[in-house]
């Protein structure tokens, strides 16, 4: 009879762990540019989900910049007109990342990550005789 909580464990690791895949297979990439005024990040603000990257990409720019965290998040690196950097903002890393470009910082060259808590929600579909609810693999047993 110890099997019987063991195997409940398992098929519930099992749902939860479909939800979870669900949530990576929409993970979603935010692309940061330079503006046209060659001083500021477009978009200056970006809201993402843990889980989420954020991408800084530009190519032939006037001048030359980079993106770099204020906490040391991120960086990518040294300041070039030619930029391609993707960070994943991992689990555990909700809250607001205020960065800068370094050479134009005093310009006001600044943006903001603002990283929601990663939630998963699990479907509640009521069985087809009203909603008793039981583990799908308990009859297999």
């Amino acid at each position: 009879m110890k099997l019987l909580p063991i195997t409940a464990v398992l098929v519930l690791a099992l749902l939860m762990t479909g939800s979870i895949e669900e949530r990576v297979n929409s993970q979603k990439e935010v692309v940061v540019t330079v503006d046209s005024t060659n001083l500021r990040f477009s978009p200056e603000s970006v809201t993402i989900t843990e889980g989420d990257s954020v991408r800084f990409f530009w190519s032939g720019e006037l001048l030359a910049h980079n993106a770099v965290s204020y906490d040391g998040l991120f960086d990518s690196g040294d300041a070039s007109r030619n930029v391609d950097y993707s960070f994943k903002f991992e689990v555990g890393t909700n809250g607001t990342h205020e960065y800068l470009c370094e050479p134009h910082e005093e310009f006001g060259m600044t943006g903001t990550v603002v990283v929601e808590p990663l939630t998963i929600v699990e479907d509640e579909s009521p069985d087809e005789d009203g909603g008793s609810e039981s583990l799908p693999a308990a009859g297999l047993l």
